[in-house]
């Protein structure tokens, strides 16, 4: 299974912040993180190995990108 990069909010950054991360999709808007370890220091609001749904964003230098948004069992 190919993996795709999904940017992952981080809490307790002061503004909006997001890490690429590596995601495995599941299925329409369904993906599951693959990246194993959060960087020292950062805070992702979901856990690795989650199942997260993912929208499209637009980021504040015009680059649009998939946001993990919500949890998924």
């Amino acid at each position: 299974m190919m993996s795709q990069v999904i940017y992952m909010p981080l809490h307790d950054e002061g503004t909006n912040c997001w890490r690429p991360v590596n995601a495995h999709h599941i299925s329409s808007d369904i993906y599951k993180i693959v990246d194993d370890v959060e960087p020292e220091g950062e805070n992702w609001i979901f856990s690795p190995g989650s199942r997260v749904r993912c929208r499209e964003h637009a980021f504040a230098d015009g680059k649009v990108g998939l946001v993990a948004f919500e949890f998924v069992r």
